[in-house]
């Protein structure tokens, strides 16, 4: 394979791309060094683990349709070692197929047929949030608190009654939004606007299962919630209000 170009929006971030139909591998692979993303791939469940390990990718682009282990395996497996963003690829367009893959710890999907150009597009947004911080240099803001949960965004951290509450990077965007406008309803658009960018075309259940999985972490149960609230028909709201972290 060539080696990435040194410029692009993608420099300095690594992606593994992950299927098993090598021409399709490839054709993704060109679009992504030619945006200047290093690129490695995998054509197998149990080789894309493994250079996983080795690569620390910011970006796995994964199939769920995979000899050795399915992409559902990899993706669990992924996430215990790994908060890096995972788009699946799926040529099985029915929900169900959709929703296993973002239970399992994806963060985005696409369905096959693609456009290259299109997935390159779902990277740049999923990797906007980091770039835009470092780039503005923006100094940190203060954590702040809502009851026994702090969310410190300088830090990308959570606690919840002083212990460290392990996110992936969707699912503290998702948590950061709501915070954001803490005690406003936020609808699954602008959750998905926020997080995932305006382009973003897609089922807005991807929303529900990323808010499953921050209650699931948060102890938070969708019948008894102590933070998000689901307003029916409309979309989701944080219902305690912030104080600063300085002055407790």
């Amino acid at each position: 394979m060539q080696p990435p170009r040194r410029y692009g929006p993608g420099r300095g971030f690594r992606v593994l791309v992950v299927d098993d139909e090598k021409p399709l591998a490839a054709v993704v692979a060109r679009n992504l060094l030619h945006d200047g993303y290093e690129v490695e791939s995998a054509f197998d469940g149990p080789t894309a683990l493994q250079r996983a390990h080795e690569l620390d990718p910011d970006v796995v682009i994964l199939d769920l349709g995979l000899p050795g282990l399915d992409g559902l395996e990899v993706c669990r497996g992924l996430r215990e070692f790994s908060d890096c963003y995972i788009v699946i690829l799926t040529a099985r367009a029915e929900v169900p197929d959709t929703v296993a893959g973002l239970r399992a710890g994806a963060d985005d999907y696409v369905t096959k047929p693609f456009s290259p150009r299109e997935l390159v597009e779902r990277v740049r947004a999923l990797l906007r949030r980091p770039r835009q911080v470092a780039k503005e240099a923006r100094p940190p803001a203060p954590p702040q608190v809502f009851g026994p949960l702090t969310v410190d965004a300088s830090a990308r951290e959570v606690h919840l009654d002083g212990d460290r509450i392990a996110l992936t990077r969707t699912e503290f965007e998702v948590l950061e939004a709501l915070t954001g406008q803490a005690g406003q309803v936020m609808t699954r658009r602008q959750i998905i606007d926020a997080v995932w960018g305006e382009s973003w075309v897609g089922d807005e259940q991807l929303v529900d299962v990323h808010v499953a999985h921050l209650r699931r972490k948060l102890d938070d149960p969708a019948t008894n919630p102590r933070f998000i609230q689901t307003v029916r028909g409309v979309g989701y709201r944080l219902d305690v209000e912030p104080t600063s972290a300085r002055g407790r």
